[in-house]
């Protein structure tokens, strides 16, 4: 008689992100660590990293449009953020980040201990230096920086290399301190005089890329080298 227990099994491959949406895009697809935990509905998109006892929860868009996205361990990336890397730009968010809901990163470095609350848009190359906060709803400008330990505070605006705070309503500094920045080539690569229809136009080929995506099935999910307890 077959002694059943004395069976073995082959112990099945570690699945991480089961039901999440992971995309092979641009022939790069996400690598996530073991530990952390990817919610169903949350989609990763191309070249993405996650890293060990991170958390990307529920409706969260994580996708390397052209530039890859790293983000470090024991982060947390809540319900319906955005984070988008985009070509020469670098996007990384480095250890004990949270990242609220609703909130969108796009090319931007967030330094380890930052908070960036609900709501909050972080632009192209800027910088959140260490420990620093950026309130519910807040801006950051682009290639602005954020110096450690400072706080931008609920709904208000900052730009500039250190940032200068600026409150809502206060359009006419605001306007100042946006011009020099150059919001159109650093987002689009485009002179500032360009017609949207023609950024939009340079937009949609870029994005036609998609076209060739892949999605990875849950047990093809690949999974990152444990670097930390």
């Amino acid at each position: 008689m077959t002694n059943v227990n004395a069976v073995e099994y082959p112990v099945p491959q570690p699945v991480v992100g089961r039901g999440a949406l992971f995309v092979e895009h641009r022939l790069k697809a996400p690598l996530v660590s073991e530990s952390a935990y990817i919610a169903p509905t949350a989609v990763l998109a191309g070249d993405v990293t996650v890293g060990p006892h991170s958390r990307v929860l529920f409706g969260a868009v994580i996708t390397a449009e052209g530039g890859p996205v790293e983000i470090g361990q024991n982060c947390v990336v809540m319900e319906n953020a955005v984070v988008r890397g985009v070509p020469g730009q670098e996007t990384h968010i480095g250890d004990e980040v949270l990242v609220g809901p609703h909130a969108h990163l796009t090319g931007c470095v967030i330094e380890g201990g930052s908070l960036i609350a609900t709501g909050a848009t972080v632009f192209n190359g800027a910088r959140i230096e260490a420990g620093a906060e950026v309130g519910f709803n807040a801006v950051v400008y682009v290639n602005t920086v954020v110096p450690a330990g400072t706080a931008v505070p609920m709904g208000w605006f900052a730009g500039g290399h250190p940032a200068e705070l600026v409150a809502p309503g206060d359009w006419d500094r605001i306007r100042s301190i946006m011009e020099p920045l150059d919001y159109p080539g650093t987002v689009f690569g485009v002179g500032a005089s360009s017609p949207m229809p023609d950024i939009a136009r340079r937009y949609a080929r870029g994005l036609a890329l998609h076209h060739r995506d892949r999605i990875v099935p849950d047990e093809r999910h690949l999974l990152a080298r444990e670097d930390a307890p």
